[in-house]
């Protein structure tokens, strides 16, 4: 009987230890996993864009007027001409645009109004150079820092919140052991 005990304990132990799922990560499976997810979802940072019908001072908005035209020069927007008003012995004039998004800005804007949209200014892809740094918490979950790079769209000087301290952030995500799916990246 004590002989029969141990067979069954010794059967049962090498059962479940050959069906142990694979529960380490290493640094290249976590960096693959970022990977995928952040193509999936990318991070991005917006603001809100005017568009429509415009009325620039030449004094007062020349700046802005400048980087509608750099926007229009790139082919995101259209400016027309719509109204020129010279006051009369005055170095300011007044200028009504009206400033219609182009076919090639859509894969930058996200949301769209009247005459207001969202549009990207920055995107956030993997930087190639920081290494992933990750700490497996425990058998199921690991946390994993990435340093995101910092690029730039054509909207990026409408940008109200231009900090340039740096030119990456370091974003930390949680990742679980999901038994179908393998590792994945937790919401």
């Amino acid at each position: 009987m004590k002989k029969l005990t141990i067979y069954i304990l010794a059967v049962l132990f090498i059962g479940f230890a050959g069906c142990k799922t694979k529960t380490t990560i290493n640094q290249d499976e976590a960096g693959s996993v970022i990977t995928e997810f952040l193509t999936a979802n990318p991070e991005y940072k917006t603001t809100r864009f005017n568009f429509g019908e415009i009325k620039f001072s030449s004094k007062s908005d020349k700046i802005t007027l400048a980087k509608y035209k750099i926007l229009e020069r790139k082919g995101m927007v259209s400016l027309t001409l719509k109204e020129a008003n010279k006051k009369f012995l005055s170095k300011d004039s007044s200028f009504v645009y009206q400033i219609t998004l182009t076919e090639k800005a859509s894969p930058l804007v996200l949301k769209q109004d009247e005459d207001k949209a969202t549009v990207k200014v920055v995107e956030y892809v993997l930087s190639d150079e920081k290494p992933v740094d990750f700490s497996q918490v425990n058998s199921s979950t690991a946390k994993v820092t990435v340093s995101l790079k910092k690029v730039n769209t054509d909207f990026a000087p409408f940008d109200k919140d231009a900090s340039e301290n740096s030119n990456f952030i370091t974003k930390t995500y949680k990742l679980k052991l999901s038994k179908d799916e393998g590792w994945k990246v937790q919401k």
